[in-house]
């Protein structure tokens, strides 16, 4: 069945050219797999964003991440996915030993990192964060966030006490409740660079707002990567399954409202298997 979604966006800009149009990348995933990794990364980026800060605030929703991530990777098989994906793109690398035109050095590189994120991730025990399941202070305070204003001093004085601890240890405390996540953090990084890699921009044209591809049979694809330059202020809204790639674009009103563009435009589209 199609899928269709608006999807948040990733901004790009050349380094190597100040004047060079600022690209918005937007990500469309074809499996439930790469669904999940993407909004793994997502919330691991966030949570990067928000620690080093100071504020109690930011550290609020620091700890709103951390059980957010706790949710998604509740999912009971995506260990193991992970490590099958791990093992996979590991037997593919592998098949590039001898190529003239691949350096062997990197290819070392790159099958050391996989390689030390499959053993990492193999020895975590359970599901990711299911350590902090013990912390009663920390589930208590967690079960206190699905309602809404439920983390008020009255409710939660212990919590805002702990707000109070200069940003330091506050910080300690972040770091160290959110240190199981590394292994699983670091294997779907490298999975996902993996799979963008695995890529190669083509440059395509919307005609009269519109586009569609279809995809060669036997071929499997797991993301496809629309890349649009920020100043037309478009909003793509991707869909797509095993046979075909659907491309129509949106542009902005005021009061956000969303109307359908219909004009020619050019963007770039990277199918990543």
């Amino acid at each position: 069945m199609e899928q269709s979604a608006v999807l948040p966006a990733r901004q790009v800009r050349d380094a190597t050219a100040a004047a060079a149009p600022t690209v918005v990348l937007y990500e469309y995933p074809f499996n439930e797999g790469i669904r999940t990794m993407l909004r793994l990364e997502h919330l691991f980026g966030r949570l990067g964003q928000l620690l080093p800060r100071d504020a109690p605030l930011d550290h609020h929703f620091a700890l709103a991440t951390v059980f957010e991530i706790m949710d998604v990777a509740a999912r009971a098989d995506l260990k193991s996915d992970l490590l099958k994906e791990l093992e996979r793109h590991r037997a593919q690398l592998q098949g590039y030993r001898g190529n003239p035109r691949i350096s062997e050095a990197a290819l070392d590189d790159i099958t050391t990192r996989v390689d030390r994120c499959h053993e990492q991730l193999n020895q975590l025990v359970g599901k990711a964060g299911q350590a902090l399941t013990g912390n009663e202070w920390l589930m208590s305070l967690r079960s206190r966030m699905n309602i809404p204003g439920g983390t008020c001093e009255f409710d939660l004085p212990s919590y805002f006490a702990w707000q109070q601890h200069p940003a330091e240890r506050r910080r300690a405390d972040l770091r160290q409740w959110t240190s199981s996540f590394t292994p699983l953090s670091d294997a779907l990084h490298l999975l996902l660079s993996l799979v963008r890699e695995g890529g190669h921009a083509q440059r395509q044209v919307a005609v009269g707002g519109q586009f569609q591809q279809s995809l060669p049979v036997g071929r499997s694809y797991q993301l496809m990567r629309v890349g649009l330059d920020a100043a037309g202020e478009l909003v793509p809204e991707l869909s797509g399954h095993r046979l075909m790639v659907s491309v129509r674009l949106l542009r902005w009103e005021s009061g956000g409202r969303l109307r359908p563009c219909t004009d020619d435009v050019a963007f770039d589209l990277m199918l990543c298997a």
